[in-house]
């Protein structure tokens, strides 16, 4: 038995041929993201045409996301500048093609956040954004063909932290308390004053209530509930009286509220074209869809059997006849079928890594560990295709948030080393959410505790079953993962063998501090209930204990930290200080340092630059000999 051929890192890395597709409201066109000059930009295609593609964007920064208005003429996106998340709102002219995008939030320093382009209004995109003040985000309505900004209502109390637009009269805000809970109240433009609705216990969002969606006739907000229950389920919110009225619910899973943290990832609504709530996403080992609306549940069937994988985007026309579905899969990554529900017709479109057989590819397997305390851990292990899964060189990836969980689906990095020969284990630790909130609860006061406990017990586990070799285990992560890959490496030092950080933070009092002004208010929700307030000398003590800077002389395993110099969450400064500690007391570390990159790493050029320097390294300090390292 003997591993396949290597899969260049290019192939895992680059820029995807296409991604991203979705149907114009017509159903005439399709537009999607494919490379131009290393960088995806914005492209169409005519759907009775195939291969009739024109770019329409000429971006030098990646796009990850775009939106068709209601005029099939004009597509909108946003980009930020050079990684600092500040995100401005593009719109192109379809009708123009030799005209440049046209950036209708042009305020430097600014950044728009919730974008929604509201049915009853035509013509029109709503946001919020903090032109006016920084630390403020006002409701911003943008008139789409001639770029003309009206002020919908202006945040001038100092608890709102964004509106949600309703087609029903004045907008909702979102609160968020002293005591970090989160309130719903309804804001008079007029008056300037609030009117609560709903309190939700802080305790259970750490990353805010999500869903909280405005219903297409304004006459409810539809909200990712878990009052009263463990499992966050749909409910539908009366503006008045603040009851919650349950809309859908899964018996066993939540909704899969990933994009509350990752935007790029589907909203757990599925809506029509004219903002109907048609199906619901839940997420438990695999995606379960909930089809809510008669229509959908004829053709949600048709779509699932266009693949093995979980429906990702999927677009329609105002119609409901024309459809665009992806997939998410382990081995068959974003691909992406066309289907007409009138005819029947179904083709696939593209693959948007033509290049990568599926056969050569490792599957990802969920597991369930049990931690040394009896929770159960739901995990994900990926063991490398054509030889015995024996004693092999092992990498613990951990995952971000820590607010979020792990999912099946395609990752390039697990993907890069289980083709070089690695075993590779994704843990959902206790703090992650998906599993309810018990389960997020229980990483209150926990990190660098049984948090990391959770990441050790599954070392353990795939050790104990023969998996991994102990001699040869890595643990790497990017944000909260990196934090976690720093605390193995200095609270559990004799564990590893390797660790690599990305962006991750090494003073959690010193990250807190350094956080923007406009964040500062949702840190009660989260890090200061989870992990401390650092204006609290006792509880900043506590931090700094559970800090990698405070124990930098129990480092001994070479380490590779990767940062990116316009991180607006973890700061180069974490890493800086980190690096000259460690090399200051002589420790092996390696430091690579991206000018061009934020908190997210997005180039092609330093994504394939970090995942060489990451497989580099760990055949330098887990290989034992050749390519198997066995």
């Amino acid at each position: 038995m003997a591993l396949p051929e290597p899969i260049p890192v290019e192939a895992l890395f680059a820029p995807p041929a296409r991604s991203r597709a979705s149907l114009s409201p017509d159903g005439t066109k399709i537009a999607y993201l494919a490379p131009w000059r290393n960088r995806l930009n914005l492209w169409i295609e005519n759907v009775d045409s195939p291969g009739s593609c024109r770019r329409v964007t000429a971006e030098d920064r990646g796009l990850l996301s775009y939106h068709w208005t209601d005029d099939p003429r004009w597509l909108l996106y946003t980009r930020d500048q050079g990684g600092d998340e500040n995100r401005h709102l593009y719109r192109v002219d379809l009708k123009d093609p030799g005209a440049a995008a046209i950036d209708l939030t042009p305020f430097p320093g600014a950044r728009i956040t919730d974008l929604t382009l509201p049915a009853a209004r035509p013509g029109k995109a709503v946001f919020c954004a903090n032109i006016r003040d920084f630390a403020r985000f006002d409701l911003i309505e943008a008139d789409i063909a001639s770029g003309e900004l009206r002020t919908l209502a202006t945040n001038t109390g100092d608890t709102a932290t964004g509106f949600l637009y309703s087609s029903d009269g004045d907008p909702f805000a979102t609160e968020m308390t002293a005591e970090g809970d989160v309130r719903l109240s309804r804001w008079n433009e007029a008056t300037k004053q609030l009117s609560h609705i709903a309190l939700f216990d802080g305790a259970d969002y750490p990353v805010g209530v999500y869903p909280m969606e405005v219903t297409a006739d304004g006459a409810g907000v539809l909200v990712g509930s878990s009052r009263g229950t463990d499992r966050v389920r749909l409910v539908l919110l009366d503006p008045v009286t603040g009851e919650e009225t349950d809309v859908d619910s899964h018996a066993v899973h939540d909704l899969d509220t990933r994009a509350n943290a990752f935007p790029q990832l589907p909203s757990p609504l599925i809506l029509s074209r004219t903002g109907e709530l048609i199906g619901v996403r839940y997420l438990g080992e695999r995606q379960v869809i909930h089809a809510l609306d008669p229509h959908f549940a004829e053709v949600l069937p048709h779509l699932e059997k266009l693949s093995d994988g979980d429906p990702a985007d999927i677009s329609c026309d105002v119609s409901g006849k024309r459809w665009v579905v992806s997939f998410v899969h382990d081995r068959d990554p974003g691909a992406t079928c066309f289907y007409d529900h009138s005819t029947g017709e179904a083709r696939l479109l593209f693959r948007p890594r033509p290049d990568l057989d599926p056969s050569r590819l490792a599957s990802m397997t969920p597991v369930s560990i049990t931690a040394r305390d009896g929770l159960r851990l739901p995990s994900y292990l990926t063991l490398p295709v054509g030889i015995e899964p024996r004693g092999l060189p092992l990498v613990l990836l951990v995952h971000g948030g820590p607010w979020t969980r792990d999912s099946w689906g395609f990752n390039p990095a697990v993907q890069l080393f289980a083709n070089r020969g690695y075993a590779v284990l994704q843990v959902n630790f206790r703090g992650s959410t998906g599993y309810g909130k018990a389960f997020t609860q229980a990483g209150i006061g926990q990190l660098a505790a049984k948090m990391h406990d959770d990441l050790i017990d599954g070392v353990n586990w795939a050790v104990g079953r023969g998996y991994g070799d102990p001699a040869r285990v890595a643990i790497m992560g990017a944000s909260y993962g990196g934090y976690a890959a720093l605390v193995g490496v200095t609270f559990t030092p004799d564990v590893f063998a390797a660790a690599v950080d990305i962006v991750g933070i090494s003073d959690l009092a010193g990250f807190m501090r350094s956080q923007p002004a406009f964040v500062r208010p949702a840190l009660a929700s989260n890090w200061y209930r989870y992990v401390g307030d650092p204006a609290i000398p006792e509880q900043e003590a506590d931090m700094l204990a559970r800090s990698p800077i405070s124990r930098v002389d129990d480092v001994r395993t070479p380490l590779l930290i990767a940062q990116g110099a316009n991180d607006a969450r973890v700061i180069q400064g974490e890493s800086d200080t980190m690096v000259d500690a460690l090399r200051q007391r002589g420790a092996l570390v390696e430091y690579m340092l991206m000018a061009d990159e934020g908190h997210a790493i997005e180039n092609a050029e330093n994504l394939i630059a970090l995942a060489e320097a990451v497989e580099r390294f760990f055949h330098q300090h887990l290989r034992q000999d050749g390519r198997t390292g066995i």
